[in-house]
Order: structure tokens, then sequence, then C-alpha cells
């Protein structure tokens, strides 16, 4: 469990960069422990893999997956907030936090050495990004799947029915995977939300 002061600080570390930047936020408060494992539950935990973050933030997803990897295993987290990536370097000084934007991937991922992961997670506010921006970054993630590998991410039911965007996504989601499971609500979350599951890339 987190300790109580850590818990505090990774809240406040969230609202602040909320407020600096909540088009890119698009959440009130940090992915609780629950949701976190579920997204986390993709990465294979028993031979050392490769795992891509996207929008890490406070690090609690990170966290999930740190404790399903093996030695040997990489989790490199892609973050567009300095302020996060100087929060998460003191607090998660295991992970290999890269500044820049989710649109860029391939392009990222090649100055780590790194072009394929066995597991990609994000929690980015896909219900916040445009359209062909969505489309741009399911595209490199696709490419970056290795065979057999999976992706997650989270959606919040708050912005399902409200945006254009949100509403486009999950047919998206369907047009670039040839697999897409949708897991239960957990409604404790903030604000309550449910995952996606994406296998085998059409592309």
């Amino acid at each position: 469990m987190t300790p109580p002061s850590t818990a505090a600080a990774d809240y406040q570390m969230f609202l602040s960069g909320a407020a600096r930047h909540l088009s890119i936020t698009g959440a009130i408060a940090p992915t609780l422990p629950t949701m976190a494992r579920t997204l986390a539950a993709i990465v294979p935990s028993t031979h050392p893999v490769t795992v891509i973050e996207l929008g890490p933030g406070t690090g609690a997803v990170s966290t999930a997956i740190h404790t399903r990897l093996t030695p040997g295993s990489r989790h490199i987290a892609i973050e567009i907030d300095p302020h996060m990536i100087n929060h998460l370097h003191h607090t998660h000084p295991w992970l290999e936090v890269i500044h820049g934007n989710a649109t860029h991937l391939t392009q990222l991922l090649t100055t780590t050495g790194t072009h394929q992961a066995d597991a990609i997670v994000s929690t980015l506010p896909w219900s916040m990004i445009p359209t062909p921006q969505q489309t741009t970054i399911l595209q490199q993630i696709a490419q970056t799947l290795a065979p057999g590998a999976a992706f997650s991410t989270v959606v919040g039911l708050h912005a399902r029915p409200l945006t254009t965007n949100a509403r486009r996504f999950r047919h998206h989601l369907t047009t670039t995977f040839d697999e897409v499971l949708t897991t239960s609500t957990i409604w404790r979350n903030i604000p309550p939300s449910r995952s996606y599951v994406c296998r085998r890339p059409r592309v």
C-alpha cells in the first residue's frame, strides 16, 4: 500500500498538473489502485519484457506495472508535463521517463533503442484528444506492439456521451485492432471508468 505521505504528495502534484494542463490531463484525480491493476494485468509477469506507458502522470499505474515486472524488464513512460517528469524522477527512480507527446511515439522510442513493446498501457484522456491525433496515436501503438502483445487503456464514463471525440474512440479501436475487450466499470474510480484491452492490430 502507498504510504499516506506519498499518496498526499502524488495527489497534490496531480492537482497542480490538472490546473496547468486540464486539456491534456482530462481527469480530476489519479487512477485508483483497482483500475491501475486492471490496466497492468496485460503485462507479462513470467519473463523479461518491454512495457510502454503513455501518460503516467503521478505514477499510479506505473507502480501497478512495476509489481508485475521480472528482472531484466524495461518500463518506458512517455509524459508531456515536465513537472510530472520531475516528480516521477523522485518517486519512481526505476522508471524510464521520456518527455514528449504520444503522437510522436515511434520517434520517441527510437531514441531509447526500442522498436517493439510486449505491452502498452495508456491513461491518455482520449475524450480531450482531437480525432486526427487519436488516429495517429493508435496507429503508432499498433505498429509498436510485438506479435501477441496487448494494449490497454481507460475511458471515463463521464466522457463517453459528452464529446464527439469520445464517441468515436471506440470505433477507432475496432478499426485498429481485431480484438477489443471491454472490462466491467470500476465505479470507485474518479470518474467511474472502464478499460479496453486490445490485441492483434489490423495494420
